[in-house]
């Protein structure tokens, strides 16, 4: 399983809109994340991705549920 991710887009058609958004939070994080494999980053480095990935998507979601 080495090299396989379990995740997995649960709107497939999303996914190539999430890979950009991916490479977007990286650069704005400093973080040197490339298309495919990333083994040379830290986990540190990657869970900082993914964490503001979530933090920013929940912020346009709760602006577009306060109807900004």
């Amino acid at each position: 399983m080495a090299g396989k991710s379990s995740n997995r887009t649960e709107v497939p058609e999303a996914k190539d809109a999430l890979d950009r958004f991916k490479m977007e939070v990286a650069n704005e994080l400093g973080v040197p994340l490339s298309n495919g494999y990333n083994g040379n980053l830290t986990s540190a480095q990657n869970g900082s991705v993914g964490g503001y990935m979530v933090k920013k998507m929940i912020e346009a979601q709760e602006k577009q549920m306060a109807g900004k």
